[in-house]
This record gives structure tokens, sequence and C-alpha cells, in this order.
């Protein structure tokens, strides 16, 4: 790190999340952007390992400080969207589910190759970052370890619904926990298409398997496991095709240079994108919390008195009031993935993105 830039050259120039203690600063000298976290849980060890040895596809951490029982680190400012958001969004095609599943995997290998093997622990789609050309990074390792075998854990550090079974103090936190996070993290990607297909349930039902033997063993298992999947695919396709189409292969999805296509492509097509917000996922109690809001928006709408109107010129003001509150709720949930016409939206500043948010209901109404 004798090269790199240091805590008390940065000074802070917005906030991305104040109230975890994430902050964006600006290096006095060479003017480059980076991230400044601090942090009250955390293992140093891991901190200092990750500093001494560079993994492609994490934030290169640049400085760290501890004091006061609070760690301060200074890491590389990654750009891009959160895969949160394109969960949400349903933004994603299998192809590009497959291609950051097969980074995440790389990503691991890595870390899971280290002497002692660091486990991450909290691998969800707000951890992880796809770059514009397609490329995920894995981001916060506030709660990961070194694995020591035979030591259990007895304090949960992740995130429940993706913590392993053996976080609850039921095992040993090992490389196969981080498998199961990435098979929680695949089951929701895939319940996020566009048009659903059960080509990842094999693999998601192997990675969230209650006893972690019965998991792939490693990453690079996985990711062979990924690559068996899609070279059926192929053949399937290859099959059925005509000589003018091309079945997917798993360099097809770059550009020259070897950078993947940006994610502000189109959305994938498909019936289920068209759904409103509240549907896409087809998740049940989202899905009946979204009817009950839509069915009081209608009855709200339609039932609305206005002074010295009547007849069509009621109706119309009754039509223009149901047309601005769906407005509302189309453009705060991203329907048809609008939010990426407006920077704003984009933007880790929260304060920046519902800005964003509020511009564009503002400009939909």
């Amino acid at each position: 790190m004798n090269d790199s830039p240091h805590l008390s050259d940065c000074r802070t120039i917005a906030a991305l999340q104040a109230d975890h203690g994430v902050y964006l600063v600006q290096h006095s000298v060479s003017g480059k952007i980076y991230v400044r976290k601090t942090l009250s849980v955390y293992n140093l060890a891991v901190y200092q390992c990750l500093a001494q040895n560079p993994c492609p596809g994490i934030p290169r951490i640049h400085d760290l400080r501890e004091e006061n029982g609070q760690l301060t680190v200074l890491e590389s400012y990654i750009s891009g969207r959160p895969l949160s958001e394109l969960t949400v969004s349903c933004d994603l095609n299998p192809e590009s589910v497959y291609h950051y599943m097969k980074d995440l995997c790389a990503i691991l290998d890595r870390l899971h190759s280290l002497w002692p093997p660091v486990i991450h622990r909290d691998i969800k789609p707000s951890n992880i970052i796809i770059t514009e050309y397609g490329h995920a990074v894995l981001l916060d390792f506030n709660a990961a370890r070194f694995y020591t075998e035979g030591e259990s854990d007895t304090v949960l550090l992740g995130t429940r619904g993706y913590a392993a079974p053996e976080q609850y103090g039921f095992g040993v936190s090992s490389p196969r926990t981080d498998i199961y996070a990435l098979g929680i993290l695949l089951k929701e990607m895939a319940a996020a298409l566009p048009v659903p297909t059960g080509l990842f349930d094999p693999i998601i039902e192997k990675c969230i398997r209650m006893d972690p033997q019965d998991r792939y063993d490693s990453a690079a298992g996985l990711s062979r496991a990924l690559d068996a999947v899609f070279s059926a695919k192929n053949s399937r396709v290859s099959e059925t095709t005509g000589p003018s189409e091309k079945p997917f292969r798993s360099d097809s999805f770059r550009q020259p240079g070897s950078s993947r296509q940006p994610i502000n492509s189109p959305a994938p097509s498909g019936l289920r994108r068209f759904l409103p917000p509240g549907f896409r996922s087809l998740t049940p109690w989202k899905m009946i919390l979204s009817s009950s809001l839509y069915l009081f928006i209608f009855w709200l709408c339609f039932s609305l008195e206005v002074q010295n109107a009547a007849g069509p010129v009621l109706w119309l003001n009754r039509i223009f009031c149901l047309f601005v509150m769906l407005s509302i709720i189309f453009g705060c949930f991203n329907y048809l993935n609008v939010q990426k016409y407006f920077p704003l939206c984009r933007h880790r500043n929260r304060l920046l993105h519902y800005l964003g948010i509020l511009l564009l209901n503002l400009t939909l109404t």
C-alpha cells in the first residue's frame, strides 16, 4: 500500500450512506475519487489480508486506520448499478445472469484460494455492483472471516435469507457457506427474469442444501456447473434454430476489447416485463398487496368529486388523477426501466437518487 493514497490525503465530497458511515472522498493531489467507510463490525486481519492481496472483482483497499474500536477503510470507487436494482426492474436475461454468476464464482475462487481462505458471508444483491460494461463486483467485507476448521459461528453476521444454516451457530462457515448465498442469489435473479425459466433450478437446488457437504465443493465447481447448463442449452437451441440463428456462446455477450455489453442495453423481451409493479416477480404476497393498492387508487380516483364539474368534464378530471397516481408508482418502481433516462435516479448517493425519482415523477405528471 506504499504507493496508494492515504486517508489523511482525502477530503469528503459527498455522503453515499451517511447512516452507515460511507462517504465519497477525493484525493487532494491526484483528484481521484475513492470511498471511505467507517466500520464498527469488522475483522481487521481480513481487511489487512485483502489490502496486501488485491483481488480482481473487489474494490482495492488503499489504506486502513483502526482507532477507538472502529476501522476506517479507503477503497476504490466502483461506478455502476447495484444488482438489487436490476432484480427489482427485471432488467435481466439468462445470459446476463450466467455472466454475473461466472464473475462471482471467479471472485470467490480467488478469495477461497487465499491462506487462510477468506469467507465473505454476506453475499446479496445490494452488495454487488454491475459496472457499465456488465461485470459483477463484490462489495462489503464487514462480515467476512477466515475459514478455521472446527470453529463454529457464534454470532450471525450476514443477512437473514441469504445466510447459510451454519451461520446461525449450527456449524462452521466455510467456502460452501458462500456457495449457499450464491444459490439464494441465483434463485432471486431467476425469479426476476421477464420470462420464467427452470434453467438454473438444478444448480439452485444443489447450492442451497442444508448440509454443506451436499453443496458444490467450490466456486470453481459451481462455475463448471453453470457452463454445463449453458452448453446443454446451446445444444438444444442448435437443434431447433435455423441457419441464420446462432445459439448463445459464453463469449457472445462481449464487445471488441473483451468488454461485455453495457447494462444500459434494452431490457429483455417478454410479456412479464410489461406487468405493473408488484406483479413482475410473480410473488404471491406482493401481488396481493399491489392489487389492494391499485383497487384503492381506482376507487379513490373514480369517486373523486370536483367542484363545478359534471359529466364528461368530471370524468376527465378523474382519469387525469388516475394517470398522475399511476405515473408516480411507475416512476418510483422503475417500470420498463424508465429511470435509466434520468442519470440522477441511478446515482449511488441516496439524496441524489431520490431527487432524480422526484424529478422523473414531475416529468411524467
